[in-house]
Protein backbone atom coordinates (compact mmCIF):
# COMPACT_ATOMS: atom_id res chain seq x y z
CA UNK A 1 0.00 0.00 0.00
CA UNK A 2 1.47 3.31 -0.59
CA UNK A 3 2.28 5.72 2.09
CA UNK A 4 -1.07 8.29 2.57
CA UNK A 5 -0.26 11.96 2.53
CA UNK A 6 -3.63 13.20 4.98
CA UNK A 7 -4.19 16.51 6.66
CA UNK A 8 -6.87 17.17 9.08
CA UNK A 9 -7.51 20.65 7.67
CA UNK A 10 -11.34 19.76 7.16
CA UNK A 11 -12.57 23.19 7.19
CA UNK A 12 -15.64 22.07 8.50
CA UNK A 13 -16.32 26.36 9.07
CA UNK A 14 -19.65 26.48 7.40
CA UNK A 15 -23.09 24.51 7.47
CA UNK A 16 -25.72 23.75 5.23
CA UNK A 17 -29.06 22.40 5.92
CA UNK A 18 -30.71 20.06 4.05
CA UNK A 19 -33.84 19.20 5.00
CA UNK A 20 -33.20 17.26 8.42
CA UNK A 21 -29.47 16.77 7.17
CA UNK A 22 -26.80 18.62 8.12
CA UNK A 23 -23.62 19.20 5.46
CA UNK A 24 -20.02 20.64 5.96
CA UNK A 25 -17.44 20.94 3.49
CA UNK A 26 -14.43 18.47 4.07
CA UNK A 27 -10.85 18.48 2.59
CA UNK A 28 -8.14 15.67 2.97
CA UNK A 29 -5.14 14.77 0.90
CA UNK A 30 -4.04 11.73 -1.13
CA UNK A 31 -0.87 11.36 -2.68
CA UNK A 32 0.29 14.70 -2.96
CA UNK A 33 -3.28 16.00 -4.01
CA UNK A 34 -6.41 17.74 -2.15
CA UNK A 35 -10.11 15.79 -2.28
CA UNK A 36 -12.76 17.76 -1.49
CA UNK A 37 -16.04 16.51 -0.39
CA UNK A 38 -19.16 16.52 1.66
CA UNK A 39 -19.82 15.20 5.74
CA UNK A 40 -23.76 14.68 5.79
CA UNK A 41 -25.02 15.25 10.20
CA UNK A 42 -28.01 13.66 11.19
CA UNK A 43 -30.70 15.50 12.28
CA UNK A 44 -30.45 16.67 15.68
CA UNK A 45 -26.39 16.17 15.80
CA UNK A 46 -24.71 17.99 18.86
CA UNK A 47 -21.16 19.23 18.83
CA UNK A 48 -18.96 16.43 20.98
CA UNK A 49 -21.16 13.50 19.21
CA UNK A 50 -19.59 10.53 17.16
CA UNK A 51 -21.98 8.97 14.54
CA UNK A 52 -21.48 5.70 12.96
CA UNK A 53 -20.36 6.77 9.47
CA UNK A 54 -20.28 5.38 5.47
CA UNK A 55 -18.01 6.65 3.30
CA UNK A 56 -20.37 6.57 0.06
CA UNK A 57 -18.59 6.32 -3.36
CA UNK A 58 -20.72 6.45 -6.99
CA UNK A 59 -21.03 4.94 -10.48
CA UNK A 60 -17.65 5.54 -13.05
CA UNK A 61 -16.94 9.26 -14.21
CA UNK A 62 -19.62 10.65 -11.49
CA UNK A 63 -19.22 13.29 -9.25
CA UNK A 64 -19.77 14.12 -5.19
CA UNK A 65 -23.18 15.71 -6.03
CA UNK A 66 -25.05 12.87 -8.17
CA UNK A 67 -25.78 9.25 -6.38
CA UNK A 68 -23.43 9.24 -3.95
CA UNK A 69 -24.94 12.66 -2.52
CA UNK A 70 -28.25 10.77 -2.67
CA UNK A 71 -27.26 7.72 -0.56
CA UNK A 72 -25.45 9.93 1.95
CA UNK A 73 -28.25 11.80 2.71
CA UNK A 74 -30.30 8.73 2.61
CA UNK A 75 -27.86 7.44 5.34
CA UNK A 76 -28.27 10.58 7.34
CA UNK A 77 -31.53 10.18 7.50
CA UNK A 78 -31.25 6.79 8.88
CA UNK A 79 -29.05 8.28 11.98
CA UNK A 80 -25.18 7.86 10.38
CA UNK A 81 -22.83 10.61 9.49
CA UNK A 82 -21.56 10.28 5.78
CA UNK A 83 -18.52 11.36 3.91
CA UNK A 84 -18.81 11.68 -0.18
CA UNK A 85 -16.11 13.34 -1.84
CA UNK A 86 -14.81 13.69 -5.48
CA UNK A 87 -11.66 11.09 -6.54
CA UNK A 88 -8.60 13.17 -8.10
CA UNK A 89 -8.67 13.78 -11.30
CA UNK A 90 -12.53 14.60 -11.09
CA UNK A 91 -15.26 17.40 -9.89
CA UNK A 92 -13.50 19.64 -7.63
CA UNK A 93 -10.77 17.67 -6.37
CA UNK A 94 -6.63 17.89 -7.79
CA UNK A 95 -4.80 15.81 -10.06
CA UNK A 96 -3.91 12.54 -10.60
CA UNK A 97 -0.05 12.46 -11.24
CA UNK A 98 1.32 14.13 -13.93
CA UNK A 99 3.09 10.90 -14.91
CA UNK A 100 -0.47 9.17 -15.41
CA UNK A 101 -0.66 7.64 -18.98
CA UNK A 102 -2.96 10.15 -20.86
CA UNK A 103 -2.58 13.09 -18.65
CA UNK A 104 -4.14 13.92 -14.61
CA UNK A 105 -8.03 14.11 -15.60
CA UNK A 106 -10.33 12.23 -16.45
CA UNK A 107 -8.89 8.78 -16.26
CA UNK A 108 -11.25 6.17 -14.86
CA UNK A 109 -8.13 4.22 -12.63
CA UNK A 110 -9.51 1.72 -10.17
CA UNK A 111 -5.98 1.68 -8.41
CA UNK A 112 -6.08 5.64 -7.58
CA UNK A 113 -9.91 5.74 -6.89
CA UNK A 114 -9.08 2.61 -4.75
CA UNK A 115 -6.09 4.52 -2.73
CA UNK A 116 -8.24 7.53 -2.62
CA UNK A 117 -11.12 5.59 -0.55
CA UNK A 118 -8.57 4.00 1.61
CA UNK A 119 -7.29 7.91 2.07
CA UNK A 120 -11.00 8.45 3.10
CA UNK A 121 -11.56 6.12 5.47
CA UNK A 122 -8.28 7.39 7.39
CA UNK A 123 -9.13 10.72 7.48
CA UNK A 124 -12.64 9.77 8.20
CA UNK A 125 -11.17 8.08 11.28
CA UNK A 126 -9.41 11.51 12.54
CA UNK A 127 -12.95 13.51 12.54
CA UNK A 128 -14.75 14.06 15.86
CA UNK A 129 -17.95 13.52 14.34
CA UNK A 130 -17.14 10.19 13.15
CA UNK A 131 -17.42 7.35 15.21
CA UNK A 132 -14.18 5.39 13.94
CA UNK A 133 -15.06 2.18 15.63
CA UNK A 134 -18.28 1.94 13.41
CA UNK A 135 -16.93 3.11 9.49
CA UNK A 136 -18.50 1.81 7.14
CA UNK A 137 -18.16 1.87 3.39
CA UNK A 138 -20.90 2.13 0.45
CA UNK A 139 -19.95 1.42 -3.02
CA UNK A 140 -22.28 2.13 -5.95
CA UNK A 141 -21.64 0.93 -9.59
CA UNK A 142 -18.22 0.63 -10.49
CA UNK A 143 -16.78 1.57 -7.48
CA UNK A 144 -18.55 -1.49 -5.74
CA UNK A 145 -14.75 -2.79 -7.09
CA UNK A 146 -12.85 0.00 -5.81
CA UNK A 147 -14.70 -0.31 -2.26
CA UNK A 148 -14.13 -3.80 -1.73
CA UNK A 149 -10.48 -3.46 -2.67
CA UNK A 150 -10.20 -0.15 -0.44
CA UNK A 151 -12.11 -2.64 2.68
CA UNK A 152 -10.31 -5.72 2.26
CA UNK A 153 -8.05 -6.09 5.14
CA UNK A 154 -8.67 -2.78 6.36
CA UNK A 155 -8.91 -2.53 10.07
CA UNK A 156 -10.55 0.78 10.06
CA UNK A 157 -13.40 -0.42 7.97
CA UNK A 158 -16.34 -2.24 10.17
CA UNK A 159 -18.92 -3.63 7.29
CA UNK A 160 -19.14 -2.90 3.53
CA UNK A 161 -22.42 -2.60 1.74
CA UNK A 162 -22.95 -2.31 -2.16
CA UNK A 163 -25.73 -1.24 -4.40
CA UNK A 164 -26.00 -2.26 -8.30
CA UNK A 165 -22.66 -3.26 -8.30
CA UNK A 166 -20.08 -3.94 -11.19
CA UNK A 167 -18.28 -6.19 -10.22
CA UNK A 168 -16.32 -7.89 -13.32
CA UNK A 169 -13.82 -10.84 -14.21
CA UNK A 170 -11.51 -10.90 -17.81
CA UNK A 171 -14.89 -13.02 -19.32
CA UNK A 172 -17.48 -10.29 -18.16
CA UNK A 173 -15.39 -7.69 -19.67
CA UNK A 174 -15.35 -9.66 -22.77
CA UNK A 175 -18.91 -10.27 -22.84
CA UNK A 176 -19.89 -6.61 -22.09
CA UNK A 177 -17.22 -5.21 -24.81
CA UNK A 178 -17.58 -7.03 -27.73
CA UNK A 179 -15.33 -10.35 -26.80
CA UNK A 180 -11.72 -10.47 -27.18
CA UNK A 181 -11.59 -8.65 -30.14
CA UNK A 182 -13.49 -5.83 -29.17
CA UNK A 183 -11.38 -5.61 -25.78
CA UNK A 184 -8.41 -5.86 -28.23
CA UNK A 185 -9.92 -2.82 -30.35
CA UNK A 186 -10.49 -0.32 -26.93
CA UNK A 187 -7.29 -1.28 -25.58
CA UNK A 188 -5.77 0.29 -28.98
CA UNK A 189 -7.89 3.56 -28.17
CA UNK A 190 -5.83 3.37 -25.16
CA UNK A 191 -2.63 3.50 -26.43
CA UNK A 192 -3.52 5.67 -29.26
CA UNK A 193 -4.85 8.45 -26.19
CA UNK A 194 -1.48 7.75 -24.10
CA UNK A 195 0.61 8.65 -27.02
CA UNK A 196 -1.48 11.50 -27.34
CA UNK A 197 -0.96 12.68 -24.05
CA UNK A 198 -5.08 12.26 -23.96
CA UNK A 199 -8.26 12.19 -25.93
CA UNK A 200 -11.17 13.25 -23.70
CA UNK A 201 -14.52 12.70 -24.91
CA UNK A 202 -17.93 13.46 -23.66
CA UNK A 203 -19.02 11.01 -21.10
CA UNK A 204 -22.76 11.25 -21.96
CA UNK A 205 -25.04 11.21 -25.16
CA UNK A 206 -28.33 10.75 -26.47
CA UNK A 207 -28.86 7.36 -28.00
CA UNK A 208 -27.12 6.39 -30.47
CA UNK A 209 -24.55 9.19 -30.29
CA UNK A 210 -21.38 8.66 -32.12
CA UNK A 211 -18.00 10.09 -29.80
CA UNK A 212 -18.91 9.56 -26.35
CA UNK A 213 -18.41 7.05 -23.95
CA UNK A 214 -22.42 6.30 -23.15
CA UNK A 215 -24.63 7.33 -26.01
CA UNK A 216 -27.65 5.74 -24.27
CA UNK A 217 -29.58 8.84 -22.69
CA UNK A 218 -30.75 8.46 -19.28
CA UNK A 219 -29.52 9.57 -16.19
CA UNK A 220 -26.31 11.13 -17.04
CA UNK A 221 -27.50 12.89 -19.92
CA UNK A 222 -31.08 14.41 -18.44
CA UNK A 223 -30.49 17.61 -16.28
CA UNK A 224 -33.19 16.56 -13.99
CA UNK A 225 -31.47 13.70 -13.21
CA UNK A 226 -27.45 13.47 -13.58
CA UNK A 227 -26.91 16.25 -15.90
CA UNK A 228 -26.11 18.82 -13.37
CA UNK A 229 -23.60 21.40 -13.68
CA UNK A 230 -21.49 19.59 -11.10
CA UNK A 231 -20.78 16.93 -13.50
CA UNK A 232 -17.66 16.92 -16.03
CA UNK A 233 -19.66 15.22 -18.43
CA UNK A 234 -15.59 13.66 -19.68
CA UNK A 235 -14.07 10.19 -20.36
CA UNK A 236 -10.35 10.26 -21.28
CA UNK A 237 -9.85 7.47 -23.60
CA UNK A 238 -6.10 6.78 -22.18
CA UNK A 239 -8.63 5.35 -19.10
CA UNK A 240 -9.51 2.07 -20.90
CA UNK A 241 -6.35 -0.68 -20.35
CA UNK A 242 -6.85 0.05 -16.75
CA UNK A 243 -10.50 -0.19 -16.55
CA UNK A 244 -10.75 -3.18 -19.23
CA UNK A 245 -7.79 -5.24 -17.20
CA UNK A 246 -10.05 -4.33 -13.81
CA UNK A 247 -11.05 -7.47 -12.38
CA UNK A 248 -11.97 -7.02 -8.54
CA UNK A 249 -13.89 -10.58 -8.60
CA UNK A 250 -10.67 -12.55 -8.68
CA UNK A 251 -9.61 -10.76 -5.46
CA UNK A 252 -12.92 -11.84 -4.08
CA UNK A 253 -11.20 -14.33 -1.74
CA UNK A 254 -9.52 -11.33 0.18
CA UNK A 255 -12.71 -10.00 0.97
CA UNK A 256 -13.26 -10.25 4.76
CA UNK A 257 -15.61 -7.58 5.74
CA UNK A 258 -19.09 -8.28 6.61
CA UNK A 259 -21.42 -7.32 3.14
CA UNK A 260 -24.67 -6.50 2.06
CA UNK A 261 -25.38 -6.09 -1.75
CA UNK A 262 -28.60 -4.89 -3.50
CA UNK A 263 -28.93 -5.72 -6.62
CA UNK A 264 -31.58 -6.15 -9.46
CA UNK A 265 -31.38 -9.15 -12.72
CA UNK A 266 -32.28 -5.97 -14.42
CA UNK A 267 -29.13 -3.76 -13.26
CA UNK A 268 -25.78 -4.68 -15.24
CA UNK A 269 -24.06 -8.17 -15.26
CA UNK A 270 -25.94 -9.25 -11.84
CA UNK A 271 -23.54 -12.59 -12.26
CA UNK A 272 -20.57 -10.20 -11.39
CA UNK A 273 -22.76 -10.21 -8.01
CA UNK A 274 -22.97 -13.89 -8.21
CA UNK A 275 -19.10 -14.56 -8.82
CA UNK A 276 -17.73 -12.40 -6.11
CA UNK A 277 -20.12 -13.94 -3.86
CA UNK A 278 -19.35 -17.68 -4.54
CA UNK A 279 -15.48 -16.88 -3.99
CA UNK A 280 -15.91 -14.43 -0.94
CA UNK A 281 -14.80 -16.48 2.56
CA UNK A 282 -17.42 -15.45 3.95
CA UNK A 283 -21.20 -14.95 3.53
CA UNK A 284 -22.94 -11.77 2.21
CA UNK A 285 -26.62 -10.65 2.57
CA UNK A 286 -28.18 -10.19 -0.70
CA UNK A 287 -31.49 -8.51 -1.70
CA UNK A 288 -32.86 -8.95 -5.41
CA UNK A 289 -35.23 -6.06 -6.10
CA UNK A 290 -37.55 -6.92 -9.54
CA UNK A 291 -37.25 -4.55 -12.20
CA UNK A 292 -34.90 -2.24 -11.26
CA UNK A 293 -32.68 -0.63 -14.23
CA UNK A 294 -28.94 0.19 -13.18
CA UNK A 295 -29.76 4.09 -13.74
CA UNK A 296 -33.21 3.60 -10.65
CA UNK A 297 -31.20 2.48 -8.77
CA UNK A 298 -29.01 6.12 -8.75
CA UNK A 299 -32.11 8.23 -8.00
CA UNK A 300 -35.99 6.30 -8.16
CA UNK A 301 -36.98 7.21 -4.78
CA UNK A 302 -38.77 3.81 -4.55
CA UNK A 303 -35.00 2.02 -5.70
CA UNK A 304 -33.55 4.25 -3.66
CA UNK A 305 -35.00 3.72 -0.44
CA UNK A 306 -35.01 0.00 -0.47
CA UNK A 307 -31.35 0.15 -1.23
CA UNK A 308 -30.72 2.11 1.73
CA UNK A 309 -32.81 0.61 4.23
CA UNK A 310 -31.31 -2.79 3.32
CA UNK A 311 -27.49 -1.62 3.93
CA UNK A 312 -28.52 0.86 6.68
CA UNK A 313 -29.69 -2.29 8.93
CA UNK A 314 -26.48 -3.84 7.40
CA UNK A 315 -24.42 -1.02 9.12
CA UNK A 316 -26.46 -1.13 12.01
CA UNK A 317 -25.42 -4.60 12.96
Amino acid sequence: MKTLALTAFAALMTTTALADVTTRPIAFENEGATLNGTLYLPSGHTEGTAHPTVIVTGAWTSVEEQMPATYAKAMAERGFAAITFDFRGWGKSGDLPAATPGGPRFIESPEAKTSDIRAAFAFASTLPQVDAAALHGLGICASAGYMVDAAAQNDAVSRVGLVAPWLQDKALVEAVYGGAEGVAALKAVAEAAEAEGGDIIPAAGPEGAEGVLMPIGGYYFEPARGAIPQYDDAWNNAGWNDWLTYTPVDGAGDFDKPLAIVHSEAAAIPDGVRRFVSSMAGEATQRWLEDVTQFDFYDDPDAVTSAADAVAAHFAQ
